[in-house]
């Protein structure tokens, strides 16, 4: 049976189970329509005075404006690029003309490579950066260790809002209190933790947060957001007439203005699809506890089949708290992409590898092979589920 959703989401009408949903999520046709509206309509930059222009323009207003909402914070403290690891690199670029040797980064065990690596790359400055350790093999990570890894000389801590790789979903609210302690910034990687949790930057205490539209029901972009108070001094690789305080700072070159289109209209389908049609993020906060509700029976039913297959090794919270539908999971005797390939011939779409989540395959034994990972959204079903069973049951 076709998920009911399938309706606004062309591509679930092929009956096939979209369980990789940790690498991008399925487009509804309100974010299809959109893009093509915008090209048919004219295809042009910002800023002059005829039509389509116009229509570019505004529409990149709106689409900082409607990322604002969907982050809580203000329209100029949100930047559209290319995607969420550009965006952490320029940031990373920014901040290596700000810290000096001796000064220290926290990273997280749980990050993708794409929240370590810009980090990692302050090292060859003198910064000392430290990995903060997960308690495996959930994959949790307690505050009370992070206070231990922090100094006088901690400039910025760096945290998923969720892992991509075992679904943890860490306490992002007191990473920051312990950054903020002493003085350093927090970096939240919330591209994971998008299409199941509402962002909220100001309840975090954030003063950096990434995230990727195409996560979240959209096309391929990525939005960074940057506390407005720390945005003017950062030094940025920009034209000479961008304002140092404005976010086109970290916008070069042409917006990609069909693909904002896109996340308008997939905003568009949380809010009149799911969330009862309220406008604002009124609508979007009920769209997510539709979400919610949703993705809950679904997360403790592969949660309860999984942990007692006879075959599967899963790793990751056991208990639905503290998780996302995300699951890492290995089969006894056989590779991971042996399993990946025999599900997909069953009609069931997973990740095998490492998910660029390096330090957590790691920690768990698991390079360079990594693991089979199934992850699961709203409009995934019970049926979805099943056939992920089914299929595994099916192993040689």
């Amino acid at each position: 049976m076709p998920s009911p959703f399938a309706e606004h989401f062309p591509a679930l009408r092929s009956g096939f189970s979209y369980l990789d949903n940790a690498a991008g999520a399925q487009v509804p046709t309100h974010c299809i329509d959109a893009i093509h509206q915008f090209l048919t309509g004219g295809s042009c930059n910002v800023g002059q005075p005829y039509p389509a222009s116009r229509v570019a323009t505004a529409l990149k207003v709106r689409a900082r404006e409607e990322t604002a909402e969907f982050l809580n914070c203000r329209a100029d403290e949100v930047m559209l690029g290319p995607s969420a690891t550009a965006l952490t690199f320029q940031v990373g670029r920014a901040v290596s003309r700000l810290f000096q040797a001796g000064d220290e980064v926290v990273i997280s065990e749980l990050e993708h490579e794409s929240n370590a690596a810009p980090w990692r790359a302050l090292e060859a400055q003198g910064v000392k950066v430290t990995t903060w350790r997960a308690s495996w093999p959930e994959g949790r990570l307690e505050a009370s260790e992070l206070k231990k890894l922090i100094t006088p000389r901690t400039r910025l801590v760096a945290v998923s809002a969720a892992a991509n790789s075992v679904g943890a979903t860490p306490d992002v609210a007191a990473a920051a209190e312990v950054a903020h302690s002493v003085g350093a910034w927090l970096f939240v990687d919330a591209v994971h933790s998008g299409p199941h949790h509402l962002p909220d930057v100001r309840a975090w205490g954030a003063d950096f947060a990434v995230f990727s539209p195409y996560k979240v029901f959209g096309p391929h972009l990525g939005c960074l957001f940057v506390r407005r108070e720390l945005l003017a001094g950062l030094p940025a690789d920009k034209l000479w007439f961008m304002p140092d305080d404005g976010p086109q700072k970290f916008e070069p070159g042409t917006a990609n203005h069909e693909g904002w289109a896109g996340w308008l209209g997939s905003l568009r389908y949380l809010r009149d699809v799911l969330g009862g049609g309220q406008p604002g993020r009124e609508g979007l906060a009920r769209a997510f506890q539709r979400i919610a509700q949703l993705e809950q029976p679904l997360l403790e039913a592969a949660l309860e089949q999984l942990s007692r297959h006879p075959r599967v090794q899963l790793y990751g919270p056991k208990t639905s708290a503290g998780r996302v539908a995300t699951f890492c999971f290995n089969v006894t005797g056989l590779a991971p992409r042996a399993v990946a390939e025999h599900l997909a011939e069953q009609g069931v779409g997973v990740a095998a590898g490492h998910y660029y989540a390096t330090m957590a395959a790691q920690a768990l034994g698991l390079m360079p092979d990594g693991a089979v990972r199934a992850s699961l959204l709203h409009y995934n079903t019970a049926e979805d589920v099943g056939r992920l069973l089914a299929a595994l049951d099916s192993l040689p």
